[in-house]
């Protein structure tokens, strides 16, 4: 009976073990982030993550890479990072992350834009069409861009400045009359010590020559793919300044500040 009994159990336990395990790793509906955005803002550039695991997790994302070394664009199962000087590279697999968000995309509703809309629009459209403002958001707005005004932050080297001052630092593009995509994502109020609450979106081309974190645009035609979750897992950094950092509370309106 005993043995039976500790069988049993241990099988039970496996199985939840296991079925945690394929949860987090194989939810293809979860919105999954690595490092936090209070790390990011305290000049914690370097992490542990290289975009060959970063992949398990989504073929879509925004983010950024070690040494805060340009804006990282995940589309359609590829990576690209923009640096400070407006080029644009397919990232490697070895190439690591400060911090990013991914999810699989997969639209559960797709709203066609028409006539003029600037970045202000698109973010009143997109918050319309939400069900909730408590649950996690991709979107995907792709068109006809007439104006898009992106910005990208050079690469840093120790010691490193805090996000605001990386930020000074940022080149500053502008492209008329291009073809593109915006994408990005929406966290909750509540998830503002993780993540900056709302939305952040980033541009790439469609021929992947420009892009970079968006400050302005305005498309001329084009859709909204908008893609929900209740799903959403966090990887945090291994490294030593991460375990010994003391965040306190994001700066709410420092980050406003970079955002823009």
């Amino acid at each position: 009976m005993k043995k039976s009994h500790f069988l049993f159990t241990g099988l039970f336990l496996l199985s939840i073990f296991t079925q945690g395990c394929l949860c987090v790793r194989t939810n293809k509906d979860a919105v999954s982030q690595f490092s936090t955005m209070g790390a990011l803002m305290q000049g914690l550039y370097e992490a542990d993550f290289n975009y060959a695991q970063i992949k398990k997790y989504g073929n879509f994302g925004i983010g950024t890479f070690n040494e805060l070394d340009g804006e990282m664009v995940g589309l359609d199962g590829k990576f690209y990072q923009v640096k400070s000087n407006g080029s644009v590279i397919i990232v490697d697999d070895s190439s690591k992350s400060a911090f990013c968000i991914v999810k699989f995309f997969s639209p559960d509703k797709t709203i066609n834009l028409t006539g003029q809309n600037d970045y202000a629009s698109i973010i009143a459209c997109l918050e319309k069409e939400i069900a909730s403002k408590n649950i996690f958001y991709a979107a995907k707005i792709e068109g006809r861009f007439s104006f898009v005004k992106a910005r990208s932050v050079p690469r840093q080297a120790k010691p490193y400045k805090t996000l605001s001052e990386a930020a000074k630092e940022q080149g500053v593009f502008e492209f008329k009359d291009i073809d593109g995509t915006l994408l990005g994502f929406r966290f909750p109020d509540y998830m503002s010590e993780i993540n900056m609450a709302g939305w952040h979106l980033h541009f790439i081309s469609k021929d992947k020559s420009a892009g970079g974190h968006v400050l302005d645009c305005v498309i001329s035609d084009g859709y909204i793919a908008i893609d929900e979750s209740n799903d959403f897992y966090i990887k945090l950094p291994q490294t030593a300044d991460f375990l010994k950092a003391d965040f306190g509370k994001l700066d709410k309106e420092e980050l406003k500040k970079i955002e823009k």
